[in-house]
């Protein structure tokens, strides 16, 4: 029975029968041998507080209890100290998680000003661009109305859309290349670099004389629109599967919160006049990401640590290729260390994400066409509405999506919830003809849009090591990229060839389809 005696474990009987050096090798050698020497063992039972006959046993038991108390005492040290180291780790991961926060809703208080200023942009080029790229493109776009025979006056939905989809497109393409240069070099350099990038597209903006520098500007933004994709893995790097969803929904509360005020305040510059809004607008943005990139270097401190990351990027031209090849994206290829059923598990959420994305942004972006035609909506008007999906999905992620700490059965369950409530959303949106059912049915888009998305990103990041977490948030960024760069074209040419009505219809009972698919996840 003691052959099993650690080197420790010697120590604490030494420590506690007070035996020698010299006699404790012989013991040693008597116990694990399977021979226990009389005088030895009596030694270690006098010293141990075994009671004998003259009465020896009493002094030798209080020395025991004496050490014992010693023992014990260390134990609750022990404890103690991890219970503090904990606590520390907690708080760093809380205050990570702030950092982060606020540097969202700086990023996208900016980011979201232009939503309202699009109709005015475009206006403003057709009028003032010297570069002749407006021109040109406006032709084309014309071009493809008539052979749809949607009418002429239609054909700014179409050229937005097509700005829109550029910007997504770009999203898609760099998403997973910078989270795999996270993974390799570390979440903050990276993160920094496309802040960087971001205030750069800002600058152009600002700097705009013409329509093709305005949409250089954007080709700079979308490319380097990383740091959502790396905020997702930040939140990631300091949860657990029991914490996770209350990172994803204080991200989608940073979303509620800049689409809440972002628009209102892009409404507020279009009031401006003919051309005061125009670099006020856009040096407001540059503000607010120059602050951003010196409140990240400053607070942020690297959530990833050097142990964790992977050694390289692997095979460049072959890795970038699985990362912006749509097959291998939905396959998860870059992946590595996956089990098959892991991997199959993995692809049907991406699956799920990507259809439920494809429907979804191609409504939201048609949304403010039809309050626009069917209930005459200004800029403030829609500032107002933007103002009340931005507080209702604040409300449902951060006083219930991050309360979730159950695992991936309550994520599940809950984003089944968000599904079906998007379902009759849309349809209200579409055949509504008063305010109150158009608000009933924007009401259950934000609910069902604050649970849907923040869950199933949640399920996601489960899967995989941890220094895989930054590519799969990055390819799963991708899919989303991707289905936003189809949808509103698609949904587009849907809106005007049906009307606002069947088209919403259609897309609501669409909505059926990623929710059966998330029943075999």
């Amino acid at each position: 029975m003691f052959r099993g005696l650690l080197a420790k474990d010697w120590q604490l009987l030494e420590s506690l029968a007070g035996i020698p050096p010299q006699q404790n090798k012989t013991l040693k050698t008597n116990l694990t041998g399977g021979g226990v020497r009389k005088g030895t063992l009596k030694m270690v039972m006098l010293r141990s507080g075994t009671r004998t006959k003259d009465g020896e046993g009493a002094k030798t038991a209080a020395a025991s209890e004496s050490s014992n108390g010693s023992v014990k005492d260390i134990g609750s040290s022990r404890r103690v100290e991890e219970i503090s180291g904990s606590s520390k780790v907690n708080k760093m991961q809380s205050r990570t998680q702030r950092v982060v926060f606020l540097s969202l809703i700086l990023d996208l208080l900016g980011f979201t000003v232009i939503l309202p200023l699009f109709p005015a942009l475009l206006h403003h080029y057709s009028q003032h661009d010297s570069s002749g790229l407006y021109p040109t493109l406006l032709s084309w776009v014309s071009a493809f109305q008539l052979s749809l025979g949607i009418p002429a006056r239609f054909h700014s939905v179409l050229f937005g859309g097509l700005l829109g989809s550029m910007f997504s497109l770009l999203q898609f393409l760099s998403s997973p290349l910078t989270g795999a240069l996270s993974d390799v070099y570390g979440r903050k350099p990276i993160f920094m670099l496309t802040l960087v990038g971001v205030a750069c597209s800002y600058g152009l903006w600002a700097a705009a004389s013409n329509f093709a520098i305005f949409v250089l500007a954007r080709v700079v933004g979308g490319a380097t629109k990383g740091n959502v994709s790396l905020a997702y893995s930040i939140m990631t790097d300091v949860s657990d599967n029991t914490t996770r969803a209350k990172g994803m929904a204080m991200i989608g509360v940073a979303f509620s919160v800049g689409f809440t005020i972002g628009p209102a305040i892009g409404a507020a510059f279009s009031r401006w006049g003919s051309h005061g809004w125009f670099p006020a607008s856009a040096i407001y943005a540059l503000i607010l990401a120059l602050a951003n990139i010196l409140y990240f270097a400053v607070f942020f401190t690297e959530s990833l640590p050097k142990t964790m990351r992977r050694e390289s990027m692997g095979s460049r031209l072959s890795e970038a290729w699985d990362l912006i090849n749509p097959r291998s994206l939905f396959s998860f290829t870059s992946i590595k260390g996956l089990s098959k059923e892991e991997r199959g598990r993995l692809m049907k959420l991406g699956r799920v994400y990507f259809l439920f994305l494809f429907l979804y942004s191609g409504l939201e972006f048609t949304l403010t066409f039809v309050t626009h035609h069917k209930h005459n909506y200004d800029s403030m008007d829609q500032a107002r509405m933007f103002t009340f999906l931005g507080l209702v999905m604040a409300g449902t992620q951060g006083g219930y999506v991050r309360r979730i700490q159950q695992g991936s059965e309550i994520l599940k369950a809950t984003a089944n919830r968000g599904l079906l409530l998007m379902i009759p959303s849309f349809i209200l949106v579409g055949v509504s003809e008063s305010s109150l059912g158009l608000y009933t049915g924007l009401t259950l888009y934000a609910i069902g849009s604050s649970l849907m998305v923040p869950c199933l990103t949640a399920l996601a990041s489960c899967h995989g090591a941890a220094s895989h977490k930054g590519t799969l948030l990055g390819i799963w960024r991708s899919l989303g990229a991707l289905a936003r760069a189809i949808g509103p074209i698609v949904t587009s040419v849907g809106f005007w060839s049906l009307g606002a009505e069947w088209c919403y219809v259609l897309g609501g009972i669409s909505m059926i389809i990623p929710w059966l698919m998330l029943q075999s996840y």
